[in-house]
């Protein structure tokens, strides 16, 4: 006798997609592991249109391989777009979070910093003028405890050092420093206000790149890295009841 067929869910294809890439992010899918779409449509209650959409998207990722007479198979971390914003997501929503966050401003530092300089030797006198405006701008949120509008002007201003840096493939990267600043308020790995080091930093690398202060800016923004490598260490330990990683333990104490 013939299995009923499951009746399929309105569920939608971003949802199906989202839920697939988080069990393959946090390892509820293995790596190795081959996924058959009829099983995927039963399991979910999802047709078959939405699983063959979902698992081409993933397998452009290279979270998955379509493989002949075996079926569509989990890749190994190491094949994957890490810099995609949506596998971004996805690893931190992970139990690997903090990992995914130090490696992400790892990237950061050997990146934004440069791009400061560059801006400093580059920008124009209207652009260097409005990344003060929007340093000020970003002062006034961190004092006034305007948490959603800080992210976003914090997000805006890393944005434009790396747009004036005049370098395109630096510029394109803002994408990878919003899902970090998103990521770190969004998972509670950042203070509820900004401290009054990091707003001064900010104003600093401004300064610095509208004066044409190149290692000034180089420096502040180093620091500004640093600080949110630190911050997030000594947050995440506090969380988890443990001592901090070797790069937290260097954080200077919250007043």
């Amino acid at each position: 006798m013939q299995t009923p067929k499951a009746e399929h869910s309105k569920d939608s294809p971003g949802s199906f997609l989202e839920r697939l890439g988080l069990a393959i992010a946090d390892g509820t899918l293995a790596p190795r592991t081959v996924l058959r779409i009829d099983e995927l449509e039963a399991e979910h209650k999802v047709a078959r249109s939405v699983v063959r959409e979902a698992t081409k998207v993933l397998c452009s990722m290279g979270m998955l391989e379509s493989r002949r007479r075996l079926g569509t198979v989990v890749q190994e971390e190491e094949c994957w777009n890490l810099y995609d914003p949506q596998v971004i997501r996805w690893r931190l929503a992970s139990p690997g979070r903090l990992d995914q966050l130090r490696a992400l401003n790892e990237l950061r530092g050997a990146i934004e910093p440069q791009a400061a300089r560059l801006a400093a030797e580059r920008i124009s006198l209207e652009d260097g003028s409005e990344l003060v405006s929007l340093a000020a701008r970003l002062w006034a949120a961190g004092q006034g405890d305007k948490q959603e509008q800080f992210l976003t002007l914090d997000i805006e201003f890393h944005a434009a050092v790396l747009r004036t840096s005049g370098n395109p493939m630096f510029s394109q990267l803002h994408n990878l420093v919003r899902e970090v600043l998103s990521g770190r308020t969004e998972h509670g790995l950042m203070p509820h206000l900004p401290h009054h080091e990091a707003l001064q930093l900010h104003v600093d690398v401004a300064s610095a790149i509208q004066r044409g202060e190149a290692e000034a800016a180089h420096a502040a923004m180093s620091r500004i890295v640093e600080q949110s490598t630190q911050e997030m260490g000594d947050i995440w330990s506090r969380h988890q009841g443990g001592p901090a990683s070797p790069s937290s333990r260097k954080a200077r104490t919250d007043t």
